[in-house]
């Protein structure tokens, strides 16, 4: 590597550190202006358990979108359900 080339990427390396160290640090502000009182959102996992002590049956497809989880289930009977549930705070919001 000739004397251009290695100037070229130290001069690379050091304005790319810059980003970075940014990112890094807007990751670390977000969180500090969480509160204690935020719980963290539930999975996915957990919104299947909840949807399926609502309608039993199997698990045919979730989505998300936005704060709500969509689960279709497949009951016993044969029917299609649909269960919404919270992803803040995994309440029912809708069965059917």
């Amino acid at each position: 590597m000739n004397k251009p080339q290695k100037f070229f990427l130290i001069m690379l390396l050091i304005a790319s550190l810059p980003i970075n160290v940014l990112a890094d640090w807007q990751d670390h502000i977000d969180n500090l202006y969480k509160t204690g009182s935020q719980q963290a959102e539930i999975s996915q996992r957990k919104a299947i358990s909840i949807a399926q002590q609502h309608i039993k049956g199997r698990v045919l497809d979730i989505r998300r979108s936005d704060d709500i989880y969509r689960i279709k289930i497949l009951s016993d009977q044969g029917s299609i359900h649909v269960v919404m549930v919270s992803a803040k705070d995994g309440t029912i919001k809708t069965g059917y």
